[in-house]
């Protein structure tokens, strides 16, 4: 038996998010199903995030045991061609130690979130990132997302579904910076809240709208409490950039 760690690319759109349930497509069954034809194992993928519904990755990181021997090229290959049409494509493969786990061996997790801040509507991105017509303030924006780094309680910014223990998370990094007509909003910490980074960005637009100062995102933080959300920003604009890991040359095989 092989522990497989996999990079996957994959468009959130058709999807009902990453983890696999009932009556709705997933990434994960689309991935499971795939390797089972290829092996005729019953394979189990684990990632390190599991996106909400519309939610894309640019690489995401998950690892699957498989018995039958594959190389990394025949394991990625295969993969993608019987995961198609599905807009899901494994971008590496390699073995890892079998104690080595995409979710909990994770140290880092890193988000990026695209909005087209133009008046014309985005065709070839539609879907893939939020669209606000209206010029946003990016140094009001970027003075408010500073409120939100370090250690704090999350409530305000937590879906009422969310399934962690605890409201309290470290946040590493908020930036805000232009790009071309797109607005960055980039995050990083170790783990994140349901919703929270959608939530984040939400209440940063209407300070960059004029809607709100920057000193009103500190305001929702500490009243920790979900009403005083101002804005869920739409999923289709996040994307999971990367999962980051402690010391993973030696956790090769």
């Amino acid at each position: 038996m092989t522990r497989w760690r996999l990079t996957i690319e994959y468009d959130g759109g058709p999807f009902a998010g990453w983890q696999r349930q009932e009556g709705a497509p997933s990434v994960q069954q689309a991935l499971e199903e795939a390797a089972g034809r290829m092996t005729g194992e019953s394979v189990r993928f684990h990632a390190a995030g599991r996106t909400d519904a519309g939610v894309h990755a640019l690489a995401m990181a998950a690892h699957a045991d498989i018995a039958k021997p594959l190389t990394e090229h025949r394991l990625a290959e295969g993969l993608n061609a019987l995961v198609r049409p599905a807009p899901i494509s494994i971008l590496a493969a390699e073995p890892v130690a079998d104690d080595w786990h995409a979710r909990f061996s994770c140290t880092g997790r890193r988000y990026l979130y695209r909005i087209a801040n133009r008046r014309a509507p985005p065709v070839l991105d539609r879907g893939r990132a939020w669209h606000i017509a209206r010029p946003l303030n990016l140094d009001a924006m970027a003075e408010g997302a500073a409120h939100l780094v370090g250690h704090h309680d999350f409530t305000t910014f937590r879906s009422v579904h969310c399934q962690s223990e605890s409201p309290l998370k470290t946040l590493d990094s908020l930036t805000v910076e232009r790009v071309g007509d797109e607005l960055h909003v980039a995050a990083a910490a170790r783990s994140f809240l349901h919703h929270q980074v959608r939530s984040m960005v939400g209440c940063l637009a209407l300070v960059g709208l004029g809607r709100w100062s920057p000193d009103h995102i500190a305001a929702a933080l500490d009243a920790r409490d979900r009403a005083a959300l101002g804005l869920n920003a739409p999923p289709h604009g996040l994307y999971f950039v990367a999962a980051e890991y402690a010391d993973a040359s030696s956790q090769l095989r």
